[in-house]
């Protein structure tokens, strides 16, 4: 039985990165939207349920596992037009600031940091709830979603249309799907 008693699953967790997702979207050529996502990350999250202002996150992605589905863009992504992989491997999240928002949401605010550069980033979350797996791992799942303009973190590189406009927006969004496990 899952439930979204927040109280109930204070403690410390695990990202489960093979039911986790960290994904992207961005706008292409002005006309329609590009879906990505990085498949090698890790996190963790201390829960405080009956003070969720004490709750904190953390999670590291490695730049170079980014999926577009296409593999000449992802190699576009991981030049040194975008994500320059060889001196940036690794993406971060440090979260500074949780609060609850009322019912099953809550908002974090952290630091993101991109290519060495590091700026706030607020995520918008909603507790999906807590239950116990087959296995018998305490487990909690969240939805989140933040926007970011990309070069505000130096990623600027761009081309022209003919017919105005941009080939890739600056604005993009984060979604992630978090299942996370409790330790032991």
């Amino acid at each position: 039985m899952t439930s979204t008693d927040l109280t109930a699953v204070t403690g410390d967790y695990t990202i489960d990165t093979a039911h986790s997702t960290i994904g992207f979207t961005v706008r292409h050529a002005m006309v329609t939207n590009v879906k990505g996502k990085f498949d090698d990350f890790s996190g963790s999250l201390h829960l405080d349920g009956s003070d969720p202002s004490a709750s904190t996150a953390s999670i590291d992605v490695k730049m170079d596992s980014i999926d577009t589905g296409s593999e000449d863009r992802d190699g576009h992504l991981k030049s040194a037009d975008f994500f320059k992989i060889e001196g940036f491997p690794t993406m971060t999240f440090r979260s500074t600031k949780a609060e609850a928002l009322g019912d099953e949401d809550y908002r974090i605010t952290g630091d993101l940091t991109i290519l060495g550069t590091t700026k706030p980033l607020t995520i918008d979350l909603e507790f999906n709830g807590s239950a116990k797996d087959p296995f018998g791992n305490e487990r909690v799942g969240f939805e989140g979603k933040a926007e970011i303009k990309r070069s505000e973190w130096g990623l600027t590189w761009n081309a022209a249309l003919e017919t105005g406009g941009v080939l890739i927006s600056d604005k993009i969004k984060l979604n992630f799907d978090i299942s996370a496990i409790k330790n032991a």
